[in-house]
């Protein structure tokens, strides 16, 4: 019997909620599939922050290393600025990892409805790939005169080739493989950033020589966001920089029917580190300890963990299970129109499983 360390970083609000439900849902899945799931669970997060001024050990990423994936819930606290949160815990171990694909599926179950008028189940269908470990969020720039009336903030963002040549191929290579509209859509701003953007536009277009028979599609930011509201349909991978894609990814989440239902991964495309898979929702401190958080997109990042260790079959068994209880209407939590405790809508996945 084969066995997967899995590292659990829980994390902070609705994190602790999901979190088990997943774990949950991964151990049914151990059982149908002859594996074992081996978790670690590590308490970082705010309350480790408020305790020790950190949010995660100063070894964690040698405590992280030998596992072979990371399953993350939320990070985040009203009491903490969000730039701590991030910079303590999220970027330190995608960066540590060379995590540099952020992937953000969006799909539009059949039984889900979306804010748009006209799409139905299965007409918005793309990815969001996200450039993860430079870019606008690279925290190179520093403060002068901090604190005093004629204080300067200075940030300034990394592109290198290097960076931006590897994610556009990984866009273009998951283009194949997914073998659908075969289009991936670069998103810039290279009007008006003339030097990062232009550079990312020139690297695209030699990147695209390689793969004549996939479709492309350059826009800027603004048209891109449009286009995700008038068009989402014509969409396939879309490909943009850490601060693009981030926002337009959030719109793609809220198309297909709720952030509830929106997975990422934030992957090594070299397996040599593991990879990290999370919910995009948050902590959503709003309605944590409520009861009432919709599992679904930690399940579904679970299920993309599956994918990535080599269990297609049983990804696709996961995603089917959702797909159906989803599509049944009966057992949903209120952020997709229902009624039913983040409890119910596990159990109705696992019963579909079984």
């Amino acid at each position: 019997m084969k066995t997967f360390t899995i590292a659990v970083i829980a994390g902070d609000g609705v994190g602790t909620e999901v979190i088990p439900q997943a774990k949950r849902v991964l151990e049914k899945i151990a059982e149908k599939h002859d594996v074992c799931f081996s978790f670690q669970d590590f308490d970082w997060g705010a309350n480790h922050f408020f305790r020790w001024g950190r949010m995660m050990p100063a070894g964690a990423i040698d405590l992280l290393q030998p596992c072979d994936a990371i399953l993350l819930g939320a990070v985040g606290h009203p009491e903490i600025p969000d730039h701590t949160t991030l910079n303590g815990l999220l970027l330190p171990i995608r960066r540590a990892f060379d995590q540099y694909a952020n992937v953000r599926p969006a799909y539009l179950y059949p039984g889900v409805d979306s804010p748009l008028a006209r799409p139905k189940g299965g007409d918005i269908d793309f990815v969001v790939v996200r450039e993860n470990t430079e870019g606008e969020y690279a925290q190179v720039g520093g403060f002068v005169y901090q604190m005093q009336p004629e204080e300067i903030a200075i940030q300034t963002s990394v592109f290198t080739r290097r960076g931006i040549d590897r994610i556009v191929r990984f866009a273009f290579d998951l283009a194949v493989k997914r073998n659908k509209k075969k289009r991936v859509t670069s998103v810039t701003k290279s009007n008006a950033q003339g030097y990062s953007m232009v550079l990312w536009d020139r690297c695209f277009e030699e990147v695209a020589a390689e793969y004549p028979h996939v479709e492309t599609e350059s826009l800027l930011v603004d048209a891109a966001a449009m286009n995700f509201i008038r068009r989402p349909e014509s969409f396939d991978v879309v490909v943009g920089s850490n601060l693009f894609a981030d926002i337009l990814s959030d719109i793609s989440a809220i198309l297909v029917g709720s952030m509830g239902l929106a997975a990422s991964a934030n992957l090594d495309p070299l397996r040599r580190f593991p990879s990290m898979f999370e919910p995009v929702h948050g902590s959503a401190p709003d309605i944590a300890g409520k009861g009432v958080v919709n599992p679904l997109a930690t399940i579904l990042s679970a299920g993309m963990m599956l994918d990535h260790l080599g269990m297609g079959d049983a990804a696709r068994e996961l995603e089917s299970a959702i797909a159906m209880v989803l599509a049944e209407g009966k057992v949903r939590t209120p952020d997709i129109g229902g009624t039913s405790s983040t409890e119910e809508v596990t159990e109705a996945v696992l019963e579909k499983l079984a």
